[in-house]
Parts: structure tokens; sequence; C-alpha cells
């Protein structure tokens, strides 16, 4: 049997990290259908859907902070 983790971490970190990469995805993902939403966006609603794009994007900064601190191991290592 294979596991995927890094050796010496606890099981729960690589759990964590593992969740804050897929939050990240997700966020990303976000942004991405935000993005192609506000360009296809009419004059009408295209306010709304600058407004719904900049949000998606706090999200993904949001998210890639808590990647980062998921990782900061990582970083104190270097």
């Amino acid at each position: 049997m294979t596991f995927l983790i890094s050796p010496g971490a606890p099981l729960y970190k690589a759990q964590l990290q593992a969740r804050a990469r897929d939050m990240w995805r997700d966020a990303e993902l976000l942004v991405e259908l935000r993005w192609d939403e506000f360009r296809a966006a009419g004059r009408a609603s295209r306010g709304d859907a600058f407004a719904a794009y900049v949000a998606a994007l706090d999200a993904e900064a949001a998210a890639a902070d808590e990647l980062a601190h998921a990782h900061s191991d990582r970083a104190e290592a270097a």
C-alpha cells in the first residue's frame, strides 16, 4: 500500500494541506467562471458581474493564504 504524504508529516497535517489545496483550486475555478461571466455580461448586468468577479478574487486570495499557512512548515525549513 502506498501513501502519498510527506515523510515525517502527521496524517492530519497532510489532510489539512490537501484540503487547503482543494479549496484553492475550487476558488480558482470560481474566479475563471466569474471572469467569463463578466466578459459575456450585457451592459445592464456588467457591474454586478464585475462585483462577483472581485468577490471571487478575494475568496481565492483567502484560500491562497490558507494554503500557504498549511505549508508553512516547508517555508520555515527552507
